[in-house]
């Protein structure tokens, strides 16, 4: 979808944000990036070769919404890469390096950021290769020109630098996340990277279906005067569910406060939460094991106080569950394997931000009226340790 089929036929209003075609943009940069490293397949195949017989541990990091898509990866790394991995955010591993890099201990590294900027980004590096036996470094970055791309270690690094669309220019990652993210299940799905056309292919189908099909109907629900919203995911899409919550509260500057939980921690206490000025968002994934225990929550639901709205994003619908608002990808079955759905499921909540940013009255490109955040985080001194 082009900018100018985003303008008409989403937003409806004569104005021109990045925020709006940053999101629209995203079923086609995800061609490209699987394109991309298809075409770049041997130089990493070449180097996760080289380093994993000598890794004992993965670290996925990143910062703010860089951070989640290691809360998506993790499982996919270990059970594909045959190595235990970690997503630990690098806000975590500047401030307590001593609980996470050991020098008996050969590490990957694999670092996440938009512009490599964040303070955090470059230090982290650098305590990995100061702390550990060893460390393999893999940089997925969107900006070429940033700290972390040009940043040099004499420990084996692989970088790799997504297509310029992937730098949102607004404050809100949107376009950089899903696109950092299917890089990263590509990375570790190398050696099936031949045989996944076909399904990067259904990934934009359902980019474009969500786009074109219920923009119309998420605008709406966002003129609903809702005060907090939950968004609820398992596996690889509570990670989905954690950069939804981010997404939606950055973009309505803290107006609208959001939570994230798995289905099944939400019965914990967390469940306490939903009143009748309550949206709650249910991610589905579609392995069918997994689905038993979410749809027995959904029916759970029925007891205590009852949400103001509810929304049900899943491949193919789920069997006695209705939602206020259903937002069904597939016309013929599951065809995706679970952890792709969190790139294209990501992008409701990217949608009814910018909607609720612009029914608030703000800027979505900038909505924090008070400079309270920015596009990269500032005034962070990082110590010497």
């Amino acid at each position: 979808m082009c900018s100018a089929d985003l303008e008409t036929s989403l937003i409806k209003e004569p104005v021109d944000l990045h925020t709006a075609n940053e999101i629209a943009g995203q079923p086609e940069l995800w061609l490209k990036i699987h394109k991309q490293v298809l075409e770049d397949k041997e130089r990493i195949s070449s180097y996760l070769n080289q380093a994993l017989p000598e890794v004992s541990r993965i670290i996925i990091t990143g910062a703010g919404t860089s951070a989640y898509i290691g809360l998506t990866l993790h499982g996919i790394f270990s059970r594909s890469l045959k190595v235990h991995t970690d997503a630990i955010a690098t806000t975590d591993l500047v401030s307590h390096p001593g609980d996470y890099f050991f020098d008996h201990e050969t590490i990957m590294l694999v670092s996440f950021a938009r512009s490599g900027n964040s303070p955090e980004s470059t230090a982290v590096v650098n305590l990995a290769d100061k702390l550990s036996r060893k460390c393999f470094h893999v940089i997925i970055t969107c900006d070429p020109e940033g700290d972390l791309a040009k940043w040099q270690s004499s420990s084996p690094e692989l970088l790799i630098v997504l297509p310029p669309e992937s730098n949102d220019k607004s404050l809100a990652m949107t376009g950089s996340y899903s696109g950092m993210l299917l890089c990263g299940l590509l990375l570790a799905r190398l050696k099936d990277l031949d045989t996944l056309a076909p399904q990067i292919r259904t990934l934009h189908t359902y980019g474009v279906k969500i786009l074109e099909h219920f923009a119309p109907r998420l605008k709406e629900v966002a003129s609903i005067d809702f005060k907090r919203v939950v968004f609820l995911g398992s596996g690889p899409l509570y990670g989905t569910a954690t950069e939804s919550n981010l997404k939606l509260q950055e973009l309505t500057d803290g107006n609208i406060i959001c939570k994230n939980h798995s289905y099944l921690g939400f019965r914990h206490g967390p469940k306490a939460a939903t009143n009748e000025e309550t949206l709650i968002v249910f991610i589905f994934s579609n392995n069918p094991f997994v689905m038993q225990y979410e749809r027995d929550l959904v029916l759970s639901m029925r007891k205590g106080k009852r949400p103001l709205f509810t929304i049900g994003i899943f491949e193919d619908h789920v069997n006695g569950l209705e939602f206020d608002l259903e937002i069904k990808l597939s016309e013929s079955g599951n065809q995706l394997d679970e952890e792709f759905l969190s790139v294209c499921d990501i992008i409701p909540a990217q949608l009814l931000g910018l909607y609720k940013s612009l029914a608030l009255g703000l800027n979505p490109d900038s909505p924090s009226e008070s400079g309270a955040i920015s596009r990269v985080v500032e005034d962070v001194i990082i110590y010497k340790y």
